[in-house]
């Protein structure tokens, strides 16, 4: 196989995922328990034999680079190679904020130029799937193409959140659609490309230099080589793929893990899903809990009730709580008596006694959030307090670093639809130390 570069693309915002990617950039969000999003594509490249990998980040970039770090927990801490972590900076000439996802890979041409490789595939860093992409990159050898466009089969009303294409009957893509509102058709595009280095460099500086160009592959480069009649193929890819880029196809996509034969085997030896570990104990289950149809990581110690739900590192769950067809992130606590259906919580919550989370009419979206939070799953924020015997309805948003102060102090209930924010002023004086 010739040498090939992997570029991941992981400075997007992720707005769509609300408060989940507020604080974090959206690949680094935790997902299936000890994971991240980020894992995945990780894990493909090393898996596929790709051990020089270039990550592309910009939003809330932190939390990123502590998970990746040396790239160890994948085998990228290499003397050759390896994977490098790299965010934008300013530049005698000003370079800015990264302008789409084409201009995030031109604005790194020298890291590009300077890295050896005949050939470069440009990844997203937040889809859930496992691809050998030692197939696609055989396809696109063998069919001398100069692009390859990754791709699988949607619905038609999908098909509007994708670059859409047709073929021929060689595989030779003959019309390209970014985000349809009318598709012509259900053949998408997975944000996989593989180009000849030398193609990609020459089609980045041409669009660098366009006035009414969005700088993106799908919007821009793609559609260009499609119109100009360039050797851009098709490759089929017909395995377990998610965009979890909505708070309810992340949701969704946790739970299909649950499922008695998921379509995503997280066990599969010979394809692992390596991440960064820490050192903690085993998850302890007590007697008295019962655990259904669940995933519980490390660390964890259940004295209640878990049921068809996911749980990060760390979340403790008291005698008497009771969670179901939830997500818990990393090291919360949920007290005695609680109960929690479809909730999303965030990382280092705490939950008071008896509360009782996702409850009331799921028709009524949220007041602040309408086209994010409306199909009945409430979230709670990263290190939101929630105090004792509340009532928290559907799709309601508990921000990240809430306390009880920031509760209504003449009820103890949230309607569906509610939002509950922190004191911006007292998060000030705490973040000052005053």
């Amino acid at each position: 196989m010739k040498e090939v570069i992997a570029i991941i693309l992981a400075g997007g915002q992720g707005e769509r995922l609300s408060i989940l990617s507020e604080q974090r950039a959206k690949p680094a969000v935790p997902f299936a328990g000890k994971y991240r999003i980020i894992d995945f594509t990780l894990s493909n490249c090393v898996n596929s034999g790709i051990y020089n990998v270039l990550v592309l980040t910009q939003y809330r970039p932190l939390s990123l680079h502590d998970h990746i770090g040396t790239g160890r927990p994948w085998d990228l801490d290499r003397n050759r190679g390896g994977v490098r972590l790299i965010s934008p900076y300013l530049r005698n000439k000003g370079a800015d904020w990264y302008r789409g996802t084409a201009d995030a890979v031109a604005q790194n041409l020298r890291q590009l130029a300077d890295t050896p490789g005949d050939l470069v595939l440009i990844l997203g860093g937040d889809h859930i799937y496992k691809m050998d992409y030692r197939q696609m990159i055989d396809f696109h050898v063998k069919s001398r193409a100069t692009c390859t466009v990754g791709t699988l089969r949607v619905s038609l009303e999908e098909a509007t959140r994708f670059g859409i294409m047709s073929v021929d009957n060689m595989g030779k893509v003959t019309e390209f659609q970014e985000k349809p509102k009318k598709p012509k058709g259900d053949l998408a595009s997975m944000g996989i490309y593989v180009f000849d280095k030398k193609v990609l460099m020459e089609k980045l500086m041409l669009d660098a230099g366009s006035q009414i160009s969005k700088h993106d592959f799908g919007h821009s480069i793609i559609p260009s080589m499609v119109q100009n009649e360039e050797a851009i193929f098709a490759f089929p890819f017909e395995g377990y793929w998610r965009d979890v880029g909505t708070v309810e196809s992340y949701w969704q996509a946790n739970m299909e893990l649950l499922e008695e034969e998921p379509a995503l085997n997280l066990y599969e030896r010979s394809w692992i899903i390596s991440t960064k570990s820490e050192e903690r104990p085993p998850a302890l289950i007590s007697s008295g809990a019962k655990v259904q149809r669940s995933l519980i990581s490390h660390g964890c110690v259940i004295n209640g009730e878990v049921s068809h739900s996911v749980l990060s590192p760390g979340v403790r769950v008291e005698a008497g709580a009771v969670i179901r067809n939830s997500i818990v992130m990393f090291d919360t606590v949920v007290r005695a008596g609680s109960v929690l259906d479809r909730v999303i919580v965030d990382k280092e919550v705490v939950i008071g006694a008896n509360c009782k989370i996702g409850y009331g009419d799921e028709n009524i979206p949220n007041e602040l959030y309408p086209q994010r939070l409306n199909t009945g799953l409430t979230l709670i924020g990263k290190r939101a307090s929630v105090p004792p015997g509340f009532t928290i309805g559907r799709n309601c948003l508990i921000a990240g670093e809430v306390e009880a102060e920031d509760f209504p102090a003449d009820t103890k209930e949230i309607a569906s639809g509610k939002s509950v924010m922190a004191d911006d002023e007292r998060l000030l004086k705490n973040y000052a130390g005053l």
